[in-house]
């Protein structure tokens, strides 16, 4: 683990520039009622080479992202500016592996408020413990090693949810290293057993729980398919029938760069979700509300400070918007 500050010129905040929020046409009010009209992106750091993963952390009153290539976990706080929290954040450093994506990737908080790393580079789900020892928690299925596992999201009563697609992998599907015939999403039970609940996805990647834990999100980030799924979740975390919540496939391209990624979950269970274009937000019934629209592509989005900032990692830049809509878990 290194801890170390970044000059103070990488500290500031840049001026601020529009998100032009871009209401749907027939959901205008309902837009506005989560995202103000004259809502701008604060950049608060950039120079990476590409930012993934947010998760905020209440005791500490920070925010923790990756750098997935440059294998490194980083943290920033509104007193301390950016440092450095964990580096290597996955595979060690110089350590063959035949990985595109050597780095720790998707990040979220158990209900003890460890840190749960979804590790593209050692290919296992990782839990931070004390003294920032790791533990593995997950590195196999029927005997196989995961893909690259990329998103994670905690259910409330304790099972983690977890996608693995071959991004890590260099070659992706056609790696020598790719053992599994799927790139699925698994359920991880606190008794560490592993299961697959969905196996018929191209490319899953962002995942996300409704506030209730009684919904799965799931983004499809494959250009030539790219939705969002959703499932019902039952007490025991077994999945219901999908149903896509939107097709977006028709909108990727140049002009709307990034695809369907990660996500931010509010307490009325409105859907953040990063894909072409920005960030394009959800009602629970599937409505596409609008989008806030970013430069560059955006691969992932988390609620922090007082519940009504949104932080987003949008390609080089850790960027930052004030909502009326409040994120799961703020009081």
């Amino acid at each position: 683990m290194t801890s170390r500050l970044l000059p103070v010129l990488a500290l500031g905040l840049a001026a601020a520039a529009t998100a032009q929020p871009t209401p749907a046409p027939d959901h205008a009010d309902a837009f506005f009622d989560l995202v103000p009209a004259d809502a701008t992106f604060d950049e608060l750091a950039r120079g990476f080479t590409w930012s993934e993963g947010p998760v905020w952390r209440p005791a500490e009153a920070d925010l923790l992202f990756s750098d997935v290539p440059q294998n490194t976990v980083w943290r920033w706080s509104e007193s301390d500016g950016l440092s450095v929290y964990l580096r290597p954040s996955g595979l060690a450093t110089g350590a063959a592996s035949g990985m595109r994506e050597v780095g720790a990737n998707g990040m979220a908080l158990d209900a003890e408020g460890h840190l749960l790393l979804a590790d593209s580079g050692t290919r296992t789900v990782m839990r931070m413990g004390d003294r920032f020892v790791r533990d593995t928690l997950a590195a196999f299925f029927d005997g196989r090693r995961f893909n690259s596992p990329n998103d994670l999201a905690v259910h409330p009563y304790g099972v983690v949810f977890f996608t693995d697609p071959p991004y890590g992998l260099d070659g992706g599907d056609d790696s020598p290293l790719k053992e599994l015939p799927h790139n699925g999403v698994y359920r991880l039970d606190p008794d560490g057993s592993v299961h697959l609940v969905i196996d018929d996805l191209t490319r899953p990647n962002g995942v996300a729980l409704s506030p209730a834990g009684d919904r799965l999100y799931v983004a499809n980030s494959d250009p030539e398919r790219a939705i969002w799924r959703a499932y019902d979740v039952n007490a025991e975390g077994d999945l219901g029938e999908p149903f896509e919540l939107f097709d977006a496939t028709s909108l990727v391209g140049p002009e709307n760069p990034g695809l369907p990624d990660g996500m931010a979950m509010s307490e009325s269970g409105v859907l953040f979700a990063t894909g072409p274009g920005g960030v394009l937000v959800f009602a629970r019934d599937g409505s596409y509300l609008g989008t806030l629209r970013t430069p560059q592509a955006t691969a992932n989005c988390a609620f922090g400070d007082d519940g009504h900032s949104l932080y987003l990692t949008s390609s080089d830049t850790l960027l930052r918007v004030r909502l009326a809509a409040r994120g799961v878990g703020f009081e």
